[in-house]
Formats: C-alpha cells, sequence, structure tokens
C-alpha cells in the first residue's frame, strides 16, 4: 500500500499503531503481540478506567482506520494494526473479568493473544461475514472486536467445561 499525501502522520501512526504494521513479516500477529505491554498495563488499573481507556483506542483506530481506507481506496490494509490492538486488550480486559482476577497475568496475556488471534486469521462466521459487507473504519475495527469477543467465550467455556469435569 502507498501512503497518500493526505495522510496525516497521525492517521498512520495511530492506525499502524507507532509503525508497527509496517513490519513485513505477519503485520497482525506482529501488532497483536506489540498490545501485549498495553493489555498488561490495563490489566493494572481500575476496570472502569481501563475500559474507558480501551473505548478511546476504538475510536482513535476507527478514525484513523476510515482515514486511511478512504485516502487508499483498500479495505482493511495490512498495515492497519491498531484493531488487533483493541482486540487484544479487549479480549484481556474480558477474560481477566471472567476470572475474577484470580488468574495469573501472564496467563490472561497468552489466553488473550491465542484466542484472539485464532479466530482473527481463521475468521468463522460472522467474522468472515462483518469482514466482507462492513467498509470503512467500522469494518476494520468490529470484525477484531467479534474476534476478540469469539475468543473470549472459547477460553471461558472451556474453563467452564474443566471445572464442569472436574466435579
Amino acid at each position: 500500500m502507498t501512503i497518500s499525501t493526505e495522510a496525516s502522520r497521525l492517521h498512520v501512526v495511530i492506525a499502524t499503531f507507532l509503525g508497527i504494521g509496517f513490519s513485513p513479516v505477519a503485520p497482525g500477529t506482529v501488532g497483536s503481540l506489540a498490545a501485549l505491554p498495553l493489555a498488561f498495563a490495563l490489566l493494572q488499573v481500575d476496570i472502569l478506567a481501563a475500559t474507558l481507556m480501551v473505548i478511546g483506542l476504538y475510536f482513535l483506530g476507527l478514525w484513523s482506520a476510515n482515514h486511511l481506507e478512504r485516502v487508499s481506496g483498500q479495505h482493511d490494509a495490512q498495515i492497519i494494526v491498531i484493531d488487533e490492538v483493541v482486540g487484544v486488550c479487549v479480549s484481556a480486559l474480558m477474560l481477566d473479568w471472567w476470572f475474577l482476577g484470580a488468574t495469573d497475568h501472564s496467563v490472561l496475556l497468552l489466553l488473550s493473544f491465542l484466542s484472539f488471534r485464532f479466530f482473527d486469521v481463521l475468521k468463522p462466521w460472522p467474522i468472515s461475514w462483518i469482514d466482507r459487507m462492513v467498509g470503512g473504519g467500522v469494518g476494520v475495527m468490529i470484525d477484531d472486536l467479534v474476534a476478540a469477543l469469539m475468543g473470549v467465550l472459547a477460553v471461558a467455556g472451556g474453563h467452564f467445561l474443566l471445572l464442569l469435569s472436574s466435579t
């Protein structure tokens, strides 16, 4: 993707998560890995404050992805990784809530990363439908939120099944 002169530096910095999206190899995975320190930091603060920060990051991602899509004419360009960052952070916060903070943060981060990437890469329905049918920044951001939610449901469901089988 060539970045038009219409794309401001701020849009590019946000959408690529400080340039991480320019990784020549697996930018989505690299962006998800780069999100882990931010997710860890969010796990250290009050859940309401962390949620508000992730909502703010979502809207910044929406704004920057929408702008880059418009000036490039390309849907969900590989350099846009802010959606992966938001997905990993949402996943980590939701899993921390599910486990009521009782699970080691390194385990939460690993589960967040793996479950999110699993659903983000495979894109089962409805993620694949959203990816195809919803355009602009909304499409870029929302399919990763759904991937995060599906990953959380898979981990929580697996945990629930383990609890049932141990009784």
